[in-house]
């Protein structure tokens, strides 16, 4: 093979999974995924509840030492290969409850008046979720959220090299469609990975980069390269975005518009090369055009697909991403590809 393969795992499962698959790395950790155990949903939603900065991160230091576990686990699991991190994601009322009965449980285990709690419920929720206060925009609203992560992030790194084994973690900033906004999470990552080297008088490096949502962050890739080191393409959502489809109801009509002929094949089961691969090769030149050495790869579903990994391989992706059941098809797909060229070339010359 010419083009890497890792996985996108979120567990420690996820990763032994992945080791066993021989992927070559973890290409997309979505961190939220963690927050979700029970022990740690009563903390997150102290912490969605507190009224101020130092409450929040008051919360927030209670689920440090839980972040840094997780991370440590994968660390060790994948014994120095590269983990890429996203920093955490989803909107804030995903992690509240739905019923007034859950509610009133919430409002009881926080000892708040029952008022309160569908006050600020209601304050969370919004019209259309996935396009709203999500990723970069909670990071930079409530930027203790991403300093807590980038510290146990770190200070995982610094316990795994203590065991003789050195990592580079890579730090993905999630739906991002602005230089800016890069540059205000990257001030205060670069602020916590000082801390924690003097904290603990241990060098270490980080590499952070941004995951292409947008169509924007694709068009603008040139700008946003001069803060990321690398460009993780998340296609799931960028053809969402591309194309004005939710991913969740298109089914209801995707047959038929396959049928007639108006989309070639379902664009989230297979890269659409016309127009988010245009996207993709915008994002890739503008990005390379500023950085020479800009890693890029997808870390979408598409990742696994052979026809999706034949256009990145064409593009000059350093790597794709998938499931960790998908990494074997993914290889072989990968390998195909660079043997059918090879004979290409060999007869090429024969020919010559």
């Amino acid at each position: 093979r010419d083009i890497g393969v890792r996985a996108n795992a979120d567990t420690p499962a996820d990763a032994a999974m992945a080791r066993q698959f021989l992927a070559e790395g973890i290409g997309l950790c979505r961190t939220e995924h963690m927050f979700f155990d029970e022990d740690r949903l009563v903390v997150m939603r102290e912490m969605i509840f507190a009224d101020t900065s130092h409450d929040r991160a008051a919360a927030l230091s209670r689920l440090l030492p839980m972040q840094r576990a997780d991370f440590v686990q994968l660390f060790e699991i994948m014994a120095g290969l590269p983990v890429c991190i996203r920093l955490f994601d989803p909107p804030l009322h995903e992690f509240l409850p739905h019923s007034r009965e859950g509610l009133r449980e919430l409002a009881e285990a926080l000892d708040k008046p029952l008022s309160d709690v569908i006050r600020r419920a209601e304050a969370l929720a919004e019209f259309n979720p996935m396009l709203g206060m999500r990723g970069v925009r909670l990071g930079v609203v409530l930027p203790e959220i991403y300093a807590m992560q980038a510290q146990a992030i770190f200070e995982a790194t610094v316990e795994i090299a203590k065991k003789g084994t050195n990592v580079i973690p890579e730090i993905m900033i999630p739906l991002v469609s602005a230089r800016r906004e890069v540059e205000l999470v990257k001030t205060h990552i670069d602020a916590v990975a000082a801390a924690v080297r003097i904290k603990t008088g241990v060098a270490f490096d980080y590499k952070l980069g941004v995951m292409v949502e947008t169509p924007r962050a694709a068009l603008r890739a040139g700008e946003i390269a001069q803060h990321a080191a690398f460009l993780s393409f998340g296609t799931n959502d960028l053809t969402q975005m591309t194309y004005g489809l939710s991913r969740d109801d298109a089914g209801r009509f995707m047959n038929t518009y396959v049928q007639q002929g108006v989309f070639p094949e379902d664009p989230f089961h297979i890269l659409d090369v016309d127009g988010v691969g245009e996207l993709l090769h915008i994002g890739a030149e503008r990005g390379r055009a500023t950085r020479p050495d800009l890693t890029l790869s997808i870390c979408g579903e598409h990742g696994g697909n052979p026809e999706s990994i034949a256009f990145c391989r064409q593009q000059g992706f350093d790597y794709v991403s998938c499931s960790p059941f998908r990494v074997p098809l993914a290889r072989l797909a990968a390998a195909h590809l660079a043997l059918a060229d090879n004979v290409a070339e060999r007869n090429s010359d024969t020919k010559s």
